[in-house]
């Protein structure tokens, strides 16, 4: 375990230093910041020494030296629209995309995996076939219309939920989160939906598929002439090992949930990491864009690795190498 853990943690080394050139390369196509700190009316001496403060008039090697330095000290340099930290104000944006992105987790889990096992056990039914329909229905939607249309429904309609905004919050061991505070679950009903339900969908099907699956094996077959009861290879046996497949999208999807709530965020305005980096591309604020995506796979890479550690809680007989 110990070699694996060495090996794999080598191998976030090397995928992070790889992202650091993507980042670095793509964050200089996406329009000069300079534009944005010098009036329109300024001087070429004064946009040239702009260039300088920011390092820009150096090579491209030498620019991405003094970047992956930075980085490797934990300074992505200040907003250029905030004059803030740029990591500090991811740090601080996280909590609200966190908060977002459990109670959509939460959704996956408790509708997805039940109604998959059951599609998965009694796919004849009409209501397994019903099940499956929507499925697909959830897969087909773009998530914002989705939410659009949650908010036409239950704010503009019915007034029933809030249209956009976080609400209150309250500190909960340092941390601010606001499905604690009172009303704060309405805020949070309608995104977390939003967020979950294309997740939902896939995670249902992929449930389904691997009950089906386990249920055709011949291990299956033998427990049953022997007596075994259907409730006991349903959940014991069948969906034990249809849960490997589950778990590696699952960790996949959460991943997706962290790094994407842009569209989610956006739509009803949860002041979350995703908001911060669609108004820091609009005003192309390249440390609050460089922080925000060496966050993300930082996240992806952990999360990959967490998964592979729960393959062996899910069934021991699986060895990591």
């Amino acid at each position: 375990m110990l070699k694996y853990i060495v090996k794999r943690f080598v191998q976030m080394i090397v995928v992070l230093f790889v992202v650091s050139i993507l980042v670095f390369m793509l964050t200089n196509f996406i329009g000069d910041p300079v534009d944005m700190l010098v009036p329109e009316n300024a001087t070429m001496e004064q946009v040239e020494s702009a260039r300088a403060r920011l390092g820009l008039d150096k090579p491209l090697p030498v620019q991405y030296a003094i970047f992956l330095k930075d980085v490797l000290h934990g300074n992505f340099g200040k907003s250029y629209t905030y004059g803030k930290p740029a990591m500090g104000l991811i740090l601080e944006r996280m909590p609200a995309t966190m908060e977002l992105v459990a109670i959509a987790a939460l959704l996956v889990l408790v509708i997805a995996i039940p109604l998959g096992v059951y599609a998965g056990a009694y796919p004849k039914r009409a209501s397994s076939k019903i099940i499956m329909s929507g499925s697909i229905l959830g897969i087909s939607l773009p998530s914002f219309w989705v939410g659009m249309m949650m908010i036409y429904i239950f704010a503009v309609t019915l007034g029933k939920l809030p249209a956009s905004g976080r609400g209150g919050t309250v500190d909960v061991l340092g941390v601010n989160l606001s499905i604690f505070a009172p009303g704060g679950i309405r805020f949070i009903i309608l995104p977390a939906i939003t967020l979950a339900i294309t997740n939902v969908a896939t995670t249902l099907r992929l449930t389904r598929s691997g009950i089906l699956e386990n249920m055709r094996q011949d291990y299956i077959k033998f427990a049953r002439a022997k007596g075994v009861s259907s409730r006991t290879l349903l959940f014991g046996h069948a969906l034990k090992n249809a849960l490997i497949p589950v778990v590696t999208i699952f960790g996949m999807d959460l991943g997706n949930m962290i790094a994407f709530t842009t569209i989610t965020e956006t739509i009803f305005a949860w002041p979350g990491m995703g908001k911060l980096l669609i108004d820091a591309i609009n005003k192309s604020d390249r440390p609050i864009i460089v922080a925000y995506l060496m966050a993300a796979a930082c996240m992806f890479v952990v999360l990959n690795f967490v998964v592979d550690l729960l393959y062996t809680l899910i069934d021991p007989r699986i060895e990591l190498r």
